[in-house]
């Protein structure tokens, strides 16, 4: 459901590595057997526990592994579920209980539709209509680097004027040539 240890640790999963090594065992017996079969993942947005950074890893992860989800969600507290409590308490449940809060006892919660719309953005990383709102928390995150053409940008920069890549306006192209 994620790819983070935060949130992977909030959800009480194991690691990523997990999925490669189903992965390959699915892949290598899906061969054996002569079927062509696909695994399908699921992810989550907004999860308690899960901050940008661990989205924006999620986003670069699918990217690489070429996921473009269509469908996404955002995690929705549900009753008797210990990540509802942890959505309303913004604690982890499940540490030990003290008079006093030590670091690390509170637990990232998004509850703002804005926050909640960044993390789905993250997981639809693919899509036009997300590029300025991810071309925004990049930079506000100090991710500059991500905003580009290169293999490793997760969205391309913004359009000049709303030109299309590579044709200037005319009053660029009229500069360009020095008049």
């Amino acid at each position: 459901e994620h790819v983070a240890e935060g949130p992977l640790s909030a959800m009480m999963k194991p690691g990523i590595g997990t999925y490669d090594r189903f992965k390959e065992l699915f892949e290598r017996y899906s061969a054996q057997a002569g079927k062509e079969q696909y695994l399908i993942p699921y992810f989550i947005a907004a999860h308690p526990g899960t901050t940008n950074e661990d989205m924006l890893e999620l986003a670069l992860w699918l990217k690489r592994n070429r996921f473009r989800p269509d469908a996404v969600q955002a995690f929705l507290p549900s009753p008797m579920a210990s990540a509802t409590a942890m959505y309303h308490s913004e604690r982890n449940p499940l540490r030990k209980v003290t008079r006093q809060a030590r670091p690390g006892d509170a637990v990232t919660v998004h509850k703002r539709k804005k926050q909640r719309d960044l993390h789905k953005a993250f997981l639809r990383w693919h899509d036009k209509e997300n590029w300025p709102l991810l071309r925004t928390a990049l930079r506000n995150m100090g991710r500059s680097e991500l905003v580009g053409h290169g293999d490793g940008c997760l969205v391309p920069p913004a359009k000049a004027g709303g030109q299309a890549r590579g044709k200037p306006t005319t009053r660029a192209r009229g500069r360009r040539r020095g008049t």
